[in-house]
């Protein structure tokens, strides 16, 4: 996974007719409505971050919508977007859509004063098919600006049903539980269970992030996330290092990792991705990673030397990592947002599809995403996982919350956090380690 699939969700801005004219306070027509409002033959342009076969599927969830419309959308991926786009902005050569990763990212990009809000039907259609976290995202000082559609699960915990079946184990419903199923495939095989790699050039350590928030969230609950997010709860505070003490009882234990690679350094050295091959081959019991994990093991084989299967009774399957409590279902992921720079009709015409059921069903349907869209329809998924994935995501019991690294300033989030864990598997003490993230405010 490059950097930007850690993130997928996508957010729309529609607006219509005398909405436009409204918000934009102009008298008149928009400029690329011509003045009787037609939109048919307009080209609409949209950059993001996202490139490859994943650009050419979201330029395809076009295309009826451009058979219907006469509109045509014209998507282009920019690997570099992040550093990009807001010197393209600020220099007067914004798109007409920008589909941003990270709400970090689209809050500087609305400082600029180039975003338009979002018109009452995208608000309308959000405050239908998301919920009220997922709006919250993309609204800033009180003004709805972009949308959730796409997203990725996280928080997933990859196993071999076969090998489960083997072992007389089961799916942990617990934390506990989960602990004891580490203990149990350890007695059993030998073998350490779990494998992790926190190596992604620039980015390392960020799946070492995840794995914290993950247990903020299970274990402190979301109103502590929040405030974490926030900055109200710092790292050194008490919830936050319970979260890294339950952590290091499994990455900093080497009776339990890093399987297939070697004792607990080799987290660092390991890439991210590299998981999967081991979890396929059968020397790695357990790893935990997001939802994007299942494209990763089209590239590697199994014990067979085939390309192992993705299923309940597959070569390799995932269940969400249990909360503390039974029952309980709290998640963390990530995404995308959209954001308008004109309120021209054909570019409100985009968003309102954008923000549709009809898009998200047409992308799903493409392979390899999910939507949180409670009205998109989850047997449009490619495979069980993904189709399971999506409903936890539709669920209105699910307790939901964004990636916090993403949502904090980048000098933690992205800085001092990502280094942070780094340096924790390499030995430096929790209280340290603490200290030097809650640092990274003061940079």
């Amino acid at each position: 996974m490059a950097l930007s699939q850690r993130y997928r969700l996508l957010a729309p801005l529609a607006l219509v007719g005398a909405a436009a004219l409204a918000l934009s306070g102009c008298a008149e027509a928009a400029p690329d409505a011509g003045g009787d409002g037609s939109t048919e033959g307009k080209t609409v342009r949209i950059s993001g971050g996202i490139t490859g076969s994943e650009a050419t599927d979201l330029n395809a969830s076009f295309e009826q919508f451009t058979k219907d419309t006469g509109i045509k959308v014209e998507y282009t991926g920019d690997k570099s977007f992040e550093g990009n786009i807001v010197t393209k902005v600020t220099g007067g050569d914004a798109p007409d859509i920008a589909i941003v990763p990270q709400p970090g990212l689209l809050k500087t990009l609305v400082d600029t004063g180039k975003v338009a809000a979002a018109p009452e039907s995208v608000e309308k259609a959000v405050d239908e098919n998301w919920s009220a976290d997922w709006k919250d995202y993309g609204t800033f000082d009180d003004t709805f600006y972009a949308a959730p559609m796409l997203a990725n699960l996280k928080g997933y915990i990859w196993y071999s049903p076969a090998n489960f079946k083997e072992w007389g184990v089961e799916v942990p419903k617990t934390w506990d539980d989960m602990i004891s199923l580490t203990d149990t495939i350890r007695e059993k095989t030998g073998e350490t269970p779990w494998c992790a790699g926190f190596a992604s050039g620039d980015a390392s350590g960020w799946p070492g992030t995840d794995w914290i928030e993950d247990l903020v969230l299970r274990q402190a609950g979301p109103e502590v996330y929040d405030k974490w997010v926030d900055g109200d709860v710092k790292f050194t505070d008490p919830e936050i290092k319970d979260a890294f003490d339950a952590v290091g009882s499994i990455l900093l234990n080497p009776d339990y990792v890093n399987a297939g690679f070697g004792g607990v350094k080799s987290i660092n050295s390991t890439a991210f991705g590299d998981v999967a091959g081991k979890v396929a081959d059968g020397s790695c019991a357990l790893t935990h990673q997001a939802s994007f994990l299942s494209a990763n093991f089209l590239d590697v084989k199994n014990a067979d030397g085939e390309t192992p299967t993705v299923a309940p009774d597959g070569d390799v399957y995932a269940f969400i990592m249990p909360g503390m409590d039974e029952g309980s279902l709290q998640v963390e992921g990530g995404g995308e947002f959209v954001a308008g720079f004109n309120d021209n009709a054909a570019t409100v015409k985009v968003l309102e599809f954008m923000a549709s059921a009809d898009f998200a069903n047409a992308r799903v349907k493409l392979g390899g995403v999910l939507s949180a869209n409670k009205k998109a329809d989850a047997s449009n998924a490619s495979s069980p996982f993904l189709q399971e994935a999506m409903e936890i995501m539709q669920d209105d019991a699910t307790v939901f919350r964004f990636d916090a690294s993403d949502l904090m300033p980048s000098t933690v989030g992205s800085g001092s956090f990502w280094k942070g864990m780094v340096d924790w598997v390499d030995g430096k003490s929790t209280d340290e380690v603490l200290s030097n993230i809650q640092a990274g405010y003061e940079n």
